[in-house]
């Protein structure tokens, strides 16, 4: 069968990624009317119909998106390649796949999160030829894992097909700003992996009623579906803006005062840990561990005491976990994340503190020198303060740190010491309260 697909410029280069010999993962978009859809209903039929009883997937984090969203674009790729889309292929509505006339099936994967299953162990058995992940800003990291593990698995060797995922999104702060936007920003992104920036503009095929209807969405919304700009969020439980936290660069009219150690520490030592030093809210100094050592710590956080002549009464040091121990040793004070918060309409003193930060972050000053790695991962993280569940019992909190590394892959190190930084701004609240 010759095959003859109708692709726009962006998306024949993302078909020659997806043909040559070196690429296995494809992550295409960053906007909206760029393509994706049918790119991607492209590259999975194309191969489907090409190679008899080869396996493929699409998924998505909802299985109903896939039947309202992605059924249309494979009827739209059937019609313009001249082939019958009843004719060469059925679909099986019980177990959700397409079987087509040469026994290739292309499965929906519904991603979304089960109680039952927190490791999405019910991918483990699956096999498929290659893959295409739609709309991944909505599915869990941990499902992108180990689906993707599934792929390069059923007849690749008879056919000499090349393992290959297709990713498409639109700008999110989750698994593909991680793992291909930043990589790809600061040319570190292997060889395997390629990142295709596209926007409607790429998409000759839009009518203007659509682009005009882009350039009317409000300005974070604009930015991302419009220009393709990763770094800002349109979640309305974000708790900081993007303007804000770039702000936090450039705050000189702080003025400092009072010095401060803040220590946040990995909480079985196998983290990073960091430790700040605030000149009041100018953060001024600091050190990372790769991996924990409570004596390496304790020796750090006793040198930077002596530089700074930071009274004990002021160094506050994480003390879930390994923390504890410092803390018993050097008689400083102690954050507990669950401990109770001064103010009850909040659900713990983690979640008090973070919406602290929020409302006192025009007043932060970041002057020390970090390098870029650092300045992207305190972005980021700051980034991914959200309000969580608010309305489920009333009580404010802030999106746990279980989830924040769902989404970015790592424990958010940064944004802990900067809610931690904000005990002192309640302390005599706190202790006013431990007195009563």
């Amino acid at each position: 069968m010759d095959l003859i697909l109708k692709l726009q410029n962006k998306q024949v280069l993302a078909a020659e990624y997806w043909n040559d010999n070196i690429s296995e993962e494809i992550l295409y978009g960053g906007s909206k009317g760029c393509g994706k859809s049918y790119l991607g209903c492209s590259l999975i039929f194309s191969n489907a119909l090409l190679f008899p009883g080869t396996h493929y997937f699409i998924a998505r984090h909802n299985l109903n998106d896939l039947k309202k969203y992605t059924t249309p674009s494979i009827i739209e790729v059937f019609s313009n390649i001249d082939i019958p889309y009843e004719k060469y292929m059925t679909y099986n509505g019980q177990d959700n796949y397409f079987v087509l006339y040469n026994n290739s099936k292309v499965f929906y994967i519904d991603c979304h999160y089960l109680p039952s299953d927190p490791e999405y162990h019910r991918f483990g058995s699956l096999q498929f030829t290659r893959g295409w992940f739609e709309e991944i800003g909505e599915i869990d990291s941990l499902a992108i894992i180990n689906l993707s593990v599934t792929v390069g698995r059923w007849k690749n060797s008879q056919y000499g097909l090349k393992r290959k995922l297709l990713l498409t999104c639109n700008p999110n702060k989750g698994y593909a700003y991680n793992n291909f936007y930043l990589p790809d920003k600061n040319n570190t992104l292997p060889d395997y992996q390629k990142f295709i920036q596209a926007l409607p503009s790429d998409n000759k095929h839009l009518p203007s009623d659509y682009l005009d209807s882009l350039n009317r969405l409000p300005a974070n919304e604009r930015e991302r579906l419009l220009f393709g700009n990763w770094e800002f969020d349109s979640d309305p439980t974000t708790l900081i803006s993007y303007d804000t936290i770039n702000d936090l660069f450039s705050n000189d009219f702080v003025k400092g005062g009072k010095k401060k150690i803040v220590a946040d520490i990995a909480r079985y030592g196998s983290d990073r840990a960091i430790i700040s030093i605030w000149d009041e809210l100018i953060l001024i100094d600091y050190l990372i561990f790769d991996i924990s050592s409570m004596v390496d710590i304790e020796n750090a956080i006793s040198a930077f005491k002596i530089k700074y002549a930071v009274q004990t009464s002021d160094i506050l040091i994480d003390e879930d976990g390994i923390g504890g121990g410092i803390v018993d040793h050097l008689k400083c004070k102690g954050f507990l994340n669950n401990g109770r918060p001064t103010n009850p309409n909040y659900q713990n003193l983690k979640s008090e503190c973070g919406y602290k930060l929020a409302e006192m972050v025009n007043e932060i000053w970041i002057k020390c020198e970090l390098p870029d790695r650092e300045i992207e991962m305190i972005r980021q993280e700051l980034g991914m303060l959200k309000t969580y569940d608010s309305d489920k019992d009333g009580k404010l909190r802030i999106l746990p740190k279980e989830k924040i590394k769902e989404h970015i892959g790592r424990s958010p190190d940064w944004l802990d010491v900067f809610i931690m930084r904000m005990w002192f701004l309640t302390k005599h609240k706190i202790e006013h309260w431990i007195a009563g």
